[in-house]
C-alpha cells in the first residue's frame, strides 16, 4: 500500500505477490536500483556490531501487509543466527498512532508472538475497527489480556518514545508504501520494487549476504 492510498483500504494487487520466472539463485539478478535502492543516508541500526539488521515496515490496516505477514514470519524464522529481524509499525499519518502503539504495548507485555497475526484477522477477516485506543483495548480485553495493564503500557513514555523511533525509521529509510522492507540501515526493497513480495525476500538474502561480504 501506498503512503498516499492510506485515507483507503486498497485492492491487493496481485503482481505484488506472485513470483516472476527469473532465477532468483542467480545474485546478478538483482540490481541496485532495479530490485532494490541504496539510500543515499545510511539510516539508524539498532542491532549490535557483527549483527545485520532486517527491518520490515507494515501497518495493521494494509491488506498487502496481512497477505504478506505469513511469509515474512516464516522467513524471519529461519534466518541465520547473525540477522536481527524487527518490525516497525508506521504511521504516515497521526491517526495511524494507536496501532503503533498497540504492536509495541503487545510486543512490552510478551504478547506479540500470540497476538500480531491476530490483529490482522481481526481487521481484514473479522471486519473489525480497531483505529481508536478504546477499540483496541477493548478487543485486546477479549483476546484474555489484562485490559488495565495493557492501558498502562499503551499510555507509557516509553511506547510513546518506541512510535517515534519507529516514525524516525520510517522517515529515515524514506518509506513510502507498506510492506516493504530496509536492510543494514543502507538498502531498501519492497514489492512493487522488487515486482513481488515474494522476491522481495530473496532480494533480501542477496543483500544480508552483501552486506557479511563488506559490499
Amino acid at each position: 500500500m501506498r503512503r498516499r492510498d492510506f485515507s483507503q483500504v486498497a485492492v491487493v494487487s496481485a503482481a505484488a505477490f506472485v513470483a516472476t520466472p527469473v532465477s532468483w539463485a542467480q545474485s546478478g539478478a538483482f540490481k541496485e536500483g532495479v530490485d532494490y535502492l541504496k539510500l543515499s543516508r545510511p539510516a539508524p541500526v539498532d542491532a549490535p556490531a557483527g549483527k545485520v539488521e532486517v527491518l520490515e515496515f507494515f501497518w495493521y490496516n494494509c491488506p498487502h501487509c496481512a497477505k504478506f505477514e505469513s511469509s515474512f514470519d516464516a522467513w524471519a524464522k529461519r534466518v541465520p543466527a547473525d540477522v536481527v529481524v524487527r518490525r516497525i509499525p508506521v504511521a504516515f499519518r497521526d491517526d495511524n498512532v494507536p496501532q503503533q502503539r498497540l504492536f509495541y504495548s503487545l510486543e512490552a507485555m510478551g504478547k506479540l508472538e500470540e497476538l500480531h497475526a491476530r490483529v490482522f484477522t481481526a481487521i481484514h477477516v473479522e471486519k473489525q475497527r480497531l483505529h481508536t485506543g478504546d477499540e483496541i483495548a477493548n478487543w485486546v480485553a477479549k483476546q484474555g489480556v489484562d485490559k488495565a495493564k495493557f492501558m498502562e503500557f499503551y499510555n507509557s513514555f516509553a511506547i510513546a518514545g518506541k512510535a517515534r523511533r519507529a516514525s524516525q525509521l520510517t522517515e529515515a529509510y524514506v518509506v513510502d508504501g507498506v510492506p516493504s522492507l530496509g536492510i543494514a540501515g543502507r538498502f531498501f526493497t519492497s514489492g512493487s520494487i522488487a515486482q513481488s513480495m515474494e522476491r522481495s525476500l530473496a532480494v533480501t538474502d542477496h543483500l544480508i549476504e552483501r552486506v557479511r561480504k563488506g559490499g
